[in-house]
């Protein structure tokens, strides 16, 4: 099952707290994200990275310029949950 963001609260440096949908709140930090490159080369500017939302229509946590993640590997991360299998094989560098 799909969880959605529903608020997030920034807690300093790459850390968010984020709350879903079924009520579950953690921590996610972010600061693996700056070792992934591409897009997420953005959140080395602390100020960029702090300017986050959550988009209540999708459920998820976003940045300008089109940058999400999918709340499913914010979920497994914050709450401590397993991804789910079809995600597994296509996110290995999230489960680093």
């Amino acid at each position: 099952m799909i969880h959605d963001v529903v608020a997030a609260e920034y807690q300093g440096g790459y850390r968010i707290e984020l709350t879903f949908d079924d009520g579950k709140k953690g921590v996610v930090d972010f600061t693996k994200y700056l070792k992934m490159g591409g897009v997420f080369e953005r959140f080395r500017d602390p100020d960029f990275f702090r300017r986050f939302q959550v988009h209540t229509e999708l459920g998820v946590l976003v940045w300008e310029g089109g940058i999400d993640i999918a709340p499913e590997s914010l979920y497994a991360e914050a709450t401590g949950s397993p991804l789910p299998e079809w995600m597994v094989a296509d996110e290995p560098a999230l489960r680093a």
